[in-house]
């Protein structure tokens, strides 16, 4: 089995990135979907993160308040380090499940947003950057979006910088091309992974 991480900035097109693997065979493991579902209605995350932020971060149909909680966590960085002490460990042990459940000569890509700035190359076998113009994501946020200016530009920069991103990546898929060239680049790396997949640790 081979352990991929995936990133890239906000915008960069990280997304169609792990949809054309997964074509071509890949087992990918969502962080930001596993994030979703384990604090979802009736888990043991949802009630961990009403302990401790009260009920004030649901939603009249008892989920949780996305915006409500965001509006919360983000202003104070102790709040924030509170709910990923709760969430964060949840989201690991099931993306471990998952990977322990996929075939030995599997290609397993884990779509982790936030890679570079938590510090989790190490984890993987190959990290893989999906890699643009911060020209081009900030074009994406606001045509494709539906962002202000102001905004895309206060999401990016609460990110790791393209330097940082590119300093961390054994591959780099650059997507500040048409998709007919992505599609050819993303075929060229999923060759690599599989080559890898089969070689001696």
């Amino acid at each position: 089995m081979l352990s991929v991480g995936l990133t890239g900035g906000i915008g960069a097109g990280k997304s169609e990135v792990s949809r054309l693997l997964v074509e071509h065979g890949a087992v990918l493991i969502d962080a930001d979907r596993i994030a979703r579902e384990v604090v979802a209605p009736g888990t043991p995350g949802l009630a961990a993160v009403v302990a401790a932020f009260g009920e004030e971060v649901l939603a009249e149909d008892g989920s949780l308040d996305r915006p409500r909680l965001g509006s919360i966590v983000f202003a104070d960085p102790e709040k924030l380090a509170a709910l990923n002490s709760i969430v964060h460990p949840l989201v690991g042990d099931r993306s471990r499940a998952l990977e322990e459940a996929a075939a030995e000569d599997a290609v397993v890509v884990h779509d982790v947003p936030l890679l570079t700035e938590n510090g989790l190359a190490p984890l993987y076998d190959v990290v893989v950057v999906v890699d643009v113009d911060p020209a081009t994501q900030l074009d994406r946020l606001v045509r494709l979006r539906g962002m202000t200016e102001q905004d895309a530009r206060a999401r990016m920069a609460a990110q790791a910088t393209r330097r940082q991103r590119r300093e961390i990546a054994d591959v780099i898929i650059d997507n500040d091309v048409p998709l007919d060239r992505l599609r050819s680049r993303v075929a060229e790396v999923w060759a690599e992974l599989t080559r890898r997949v089969h070689q001696p640790r």
